[in-house]
């Protein structure tokens, strides 16, 4: 398995530096691990199930027992038998032929959001934001090669796909996963450039893994990231850190707007101090703790 296993960022508290593994850069929807990579505590019964939910996606919301048994690489029996377990446990809805997931396969997502501090940190300084800047706002945390949105607050839609808690993205083609992966560990990122897939979402993509080294060395500099076009025509974003207590960053915060608005330069000049002090003020939040 690949060493590619940040921590999801957001915790708790902004001063909490548990890790957990999360699914690595390369490894596909719903696919499993390799068997001689796992620990001796490992479950390959639960890896299986939770592979058979991840099978099913946006693009994909019903699948067939081929499909399944197809995306996972289980057999097509060991397919059925997971898929009856949930749906007895109520997760997965089928008609006899199609299967998908029901409404209570959120309540397994739920159990880490609630968990969290930072959406509910966030969320007022992100609506002020929001309210200043007339543009779309969100946060999101490191998965792997992925950022998962963990909080946002929307305008008008300006993306073709829907943004919603929960949504990942490449990180290296947007401007809060190059934030992210601006702060990992170098012995990290080289393992990153080495297996990343870095394929052209747009003509502006950058993806070749030198390029994105230096682009993100200037973030880590300079403390921001934009990215202009690069994960969909017409879209234009600016990021910037939130960090804990011990420096670390621990998510990221952006706005995104059409690029009818203005020029790059425009739009860094425009949003980058009202998103600078956003993020700061949520950092003094996260820091102050419940007791605030």
């Amino acid at each position: 398995m690949s060493r590619l296993q940040p921590p999801l960022a957001a915790t708790r508290t902004a001063s909490s530096d548990a890790a957990t593994a999360h699914r690595p850069v390369q490894v596909a929807k719903g696919s499993l691990t390799d068997e001689t990579a796992r620990s001796p505590e490992f479950v390959q019964s639960l890896e299986r199930g939770l592979a058979v939910i991840r099978a099913f996606d946006a693009e994909h919301p019903q699948l067939t027992l081929s499909d399944v048994a197809r995306t996972t690489g289980l057999t097509r029996a060991a397919a059925r038998r997971f898929l009856l377990t949930l749906v007895e446990l109520g997760y997965v809805h089928t008609d006899g032929r199609l299967f998908s997931l029901r409404p209570r396969i959120l309540e397994l997502g739920y159990a880490y959001l609630s968990s969290l501090s930072l959406p509910e940190v966030a969320q007022p300084h992100m609506e002020a934001l929001v309210a200043q800047v007339h543009e779309s706002c969100s946060v999101s945390v490191l998965d792997g090669g992925e950022v998962v949105y963990v909080a946002r607050v929307p305008t008008k839609r300006i993306m073709t796909v829907g943004i919603s808690v929960g949504t990942r993205f490449p990180a290296y083609a947007t401007s809060m996963g190059r934030v992210l992966l601006a702060a990992q560990p170098a012995d990290w990122l080289d393992d990153y450039l080495a297996e990343a897939e870095l394929r052209p979402l747009t003509r502006r993509t950058v993806t070749d893994p030198a390029k994105l080294r230096t682009v993100l060395k200037k973030i880590a500099a300079q403390g921001y990231a934009i990215v202009d076009q690069e994960l969909e025509e017409g879209l234009r974003s600016l990021a910037a850190p939130i960090r804990g207590d011990n420096g670390s960053v621990i998510a990221a915060v952006n706005v995104s707007a059409h690029a009818s608005r203005g020029s790059s330069e425009t739009i860094r000049k425009e949003l980058l101090p009202p998103l600078l002090a956003t993020a700061a003020r949520i950092e003094e939040d996260l820091r102050a703790g419940p007791s605030r």
